[in-house]
């Protein structure tokens, strides 16, 4: 028995212990988010994080808990946790789609994955292009484009429709990157796919006059006289003063500053 009664008190006394520990028990739903939002302000993203964690799981119910769940993927956005973030964000959209600001949540969801696009397309240079994954382009524009369809007045639509227009640009200079790259090592079958995929995905892009460009090499080398003419036939038509007619073309800058 006083063994059982000293093991309760120890249970106790190691309960008190981790409360004291937390200067944050007993607060109330007003006071964590007060705080949360104190921390984010002043760029604490870490201790932010913790503080709209512990609010959404004390009073996971009300407009605090709410706020919490998307200002938590601003502030995992901002402490580089992309995925944490989009995850919240997606959380966050399928919880309340009703939300006056769910609008938000899809241009902080685009944001996010366009800002990993453009960490990916800066280490571009180094990496093989075939082992590029645009998928972060690909998840942002699809967060912009939804946020465009739903929600046209929304003040973030805008610049949404800006980034939408260069994320179809990234997109359309990625595949021709990567046929560029079939063509210089003789996969020719290769490289004349992902242009053709470029021509039929991206009809309005910059990067479709290089597109045109190396298909035509493509059939070229591939023996293919009658579709190399007609590919000749159309860029000249839309490109008529090409360079790429003129011979190489310098590529100084980065392939993806080209639009």
């Amino acid at each position: 028995m006083r063994r059982s009664v000293a093991i309760l008190c120890l249970a106790l006394l190691g309960g008190c212990g981790l409360s004291a520990d937390d200067p944050t028990v007993g607060w109330s739903a007003q006071r964590l988010y007060a705080e949360a939002k104190e921390e984010l302000g002043g760029g604490n993203y870490q201790n932010a994080i913790k503080l709209y964690e512990k609010l959404e799981a004390r009073f996971p119910y009300g407009r605090y808990a709410q706020q919490a769940q998307i200002e938590l993927a601003y502030a995992l956005f901002k402490d580089n946790d992309l995925a944490g973030a989009g995850a919240a964000a997606d959380r966050f959209i399928k919880l309340h789609p009703n939300h006056p600001s769910v609008d938000y949540a899809y241009f902080l969801k685009g944001i996010i994955w366009f800002n990993e696009d453009q960490g990916l397309l800066g280490r571009l240079g180094d990496q093989d292009p075939t082992e590029r994954d645009p998928k972060a382009a690909r998840d942002s524009f699809e967060a912009f484009k939804e946020l465009a369809k739903r929600f046209p007045q929304s003040k973030y639509t805008p610049d949404a429709i800006q980034r939408m227009n260069y994320l179809v640009n990234a997109l359309a200079s990625h595949e021709v990157h990567v046929a560029r790259y079939y063509l210089a090592r003789g996969a020719y079958v290769a490289a004349a796919n992902r242009a053709q995929h470029a021509l039929k995905e991206f009809p309005q892009a910059p990067a479709l006059e290089e597109a045109l460009f190396i298909l035509m090499k493509a059939y070229e080398a591939m023996g293919m006289t009658s579709l190399r003419d007609d590919t000749e036939r159309v860029m000249r038509a839309n490109f008529p003063d090409s360079a790429y007619f003129k011979g190489p073309v310098s590529r100084k800058a980065p392939w993806w500053k080209v639009f």
